[in-house]
């Protein structure tokens, strides 16, 4: 199907709901039955039935049928978070006695899923350099279950070869599990080089509003029917009826959304690069990158994120550069309308909290959609206090 048939047509039989050109909210947590046979046919197959809205109503399988097509898997699960997602996609294969090898910088909530929650369930995890395949291979032992992919991951965009990984854990029967939420599925399709399981925050790029949090789990059939049955209805992290609806509307914009923040981005990129204020950029596709030609083999774009490390001989310059930002909100997640601005300082000398491994000098922004220009304005006016 094109994209145009995706995001405009698929699973809306808006025959069912008088015509109505928006998906309605089928605002119902309980659904009845007329007679016994068909009461019967939906408590053997809950995935494809309405029973209960904790396991499937109409607006979300709406969305379910529009993330599964734009990944290219068979079916798909949305929760309440990326994290109850990711946590799902996790749970679902692993058991007391397994391990986990995943790259060595995810997103923070994958980070302590593996290090300080599977660990009371006898659960083993190694974080690897997933630059190197090789890395990656040393690491997994005989118990492996999991392979945990994030290509690239959202600070300092390191790629994996999802082809090669998605070969060499096929051969070992090892589930891989890719985070696609830098990309969308408009920039990357992580099951079209043989990854299992796709998982995203959906809060990002898919719903593209900053007011619903989601999160996307894209797998086969057999695979989404397994975690449904168990981590999805056993835990209960869904999604509502009315977040799938704002979704929805998201999703409708969302090759444009996502093409105009990787056209701005690319025009602020173009400009730091030589400001002399600028120590170092981190892009994919940008000619410094050290995996660019992966990225370029693996991704069609980038989006709006990328990362600076400032040239400033203090703390105090930089925590003054990011004060004086009118134009970027200092705020975490991405893919809203308004552009960001992560500062690394503001991770200094909180207590009780590791210093990060990153520079205090260094700032991750998202290019929202606003006109570039204007917030160029904003960076070089603020860059002069550095």
């Amino acid at each position: 199907m094109s994209l145009s048939d995706i995001l405009t047509h698929l699973g809306e039989a808006r025959e069912a709901y008088f015509g109505a050109v928006a998906p309605p909210v089928v605002q119902s947590s309980n659904f009845a039955f007329s007679d016994l046979a068909s009461w019967r046919a939906a408590f053997a197959d809950e995935l494809t039935h309405h029973v209960y809205t904790r396991g499937n109503n109409p607006t979300v399988e709406i969305l379910r049928q529009k993330l599964a097509a734009l990944e290219g898997t068979e079916d798909c699960l949305v929760f309440a978070s990326g994290a109850g997602a990711i946590a799902a996609a996790v749970l679902g294969n692993v058991q007391a006695g397994d391990h986990v090898v995943c790259q060595q910088h995810p997103y923070s909530w994958t980070s302590a899923l593996l290090r300080k929650f599977l660990p009371r369930f006898g659960v083993e995890h190694t974080f690897v350099d997933g630059t190197n395949i090789e890395n990656i291979r040393a690491a997994l032992r005989p118990n492996t279950r999991v392979l945990y992919l994030e290509s690239p991951n959202t600070m300092t965009y390191e790629c994996q070869d999802l082809a090669a990984c998605a070969e060499l854990a096929r051969s070992r029967g090892i589930v891989t599990i890719a985070d696609n939420s830098y990309c969308s599925p408009i920039y990357q399709n992580p099951a079209a080089f043989g990854i299992d399981i796709v998982v995203h925050s959906g809060t990002k790029y898919l719903n593209g509003h900053s007011d619903v949090v989601v999160g996307v789990l894209c797998a086969s059939r057999a695979m989404t029917r397994r975690i449904f049955e168990s981590e999805l209805m056993t835990l209960g992290g869904i999604l509502g009826p009315h977040d799938a609806a704002l979704v929805l509307r998201g999703l409708r914009t969302l090759p444009l959304r996502v093409e105009r923040s990787d056209a701005s981005a690319r025009f602020l990129l173009e400009r730091l690069e030589h400001h002399p204020k600028v120590e170092r950029l981190w892009y994919p596709f940008h000619a410094t990158f050290p995996q660019r030609e992966l990225a370029r083999r693996q991704m069609r774009g980038c989006g709006g994120l990328f990362s600076v490390q400032f040239r400033t001989p203090t703390m105090e310059r930089m925590e003054a550069f990011v004060h004086r930002l009118r134009r970027f909100l200092m705020a975490v997640s991405w893919g809203g309308y308004e552009s960001l601005v992560i500062p690394m300082v503001g991770f200094y000398g909180i207590p009780g909290r590791p210093e990060p491994h990153l520079p205090w000098s260094f700032c991750r922004f998202y290019i929202g959609l606003e006109d570039p220009q204007w917030l160029w304005e904003d960076l070089e006016q603020a860059m002069e206090v550095l």
